[in-house]
């Protein structure tokens, strides 16, 4: 019987035709890893529309929710969690103040230093969304054994790992 075959397996046919001089061994796991990733956080997008949420949105309350109390962070704390310019986490930010699931404030022990909270209707809406974000995960590796998922995320790892600057 034919192994199946899938997106990744025709880009790397097309390249061999076209190019046979190139190693595309790697590929075959890094196109798989960056298309994955794309079919995954659409997923994870249309489970969040049910909640008024984009991806940038659940980050950035997911972040403050998963600190604790007082569910609070700076700026700059929440961009590095959630790996976005401080543009984009002013912008996410504002949006989401606009919608009173966060307010911006000063921290209590240096006034200049400005920080974004976790409103109580934001820690509301994030404990429903981030339910639901996490069932979605769980039915994306549905396909996997228990062992197969565990030695998927092991190695995983070692890439992020040897890949992080």
């Amino acid at each position: 019987m034919k192994e199946p075959r899938d997106l990744i397996d025709q880009l790397i046919s097309d390249w061999h035709r076209e190019r046979g001089d190139l190693d595309c061994g790697a590929m075959g796991v890094v196109g798989r890893i960056i298309y994955l990733g794309t079919l995954l956080r659409a997923s994870a997008s249309t489970v969040l529309e049910k909640h008024g949420l984009s991806y940038t949105d659940l980050d950035i309350l997911a972040t403050l929710r998963r600190k604790g109390t007082p569910f609070r962070l700076t700026p700059t704390e929440l961009g590095a969690a959630v790996l976005l310019t401080s543009g984009a986490v002013t912008t996410a930010v504002s949006r989401l103040v606009e919608r009173e699931l966060v307010s911006r404030g000063k921290d209590l022990a240096d006034g200049r230093v400005k920080t974004v909270s976790l409103t109580p209707a934001g820690k509301q809406l994030i404990d429903v969304a981030i339910s639901d974000r996490f069932r979605e995960a769980e039915a994306a590796i549905s396909g996997l054994t228990r062992d197969e998922a565990q030695a998927l995320e092991r190695m995983l790892r070692d890439l992020v790992l040897a890949n992080e600057h």
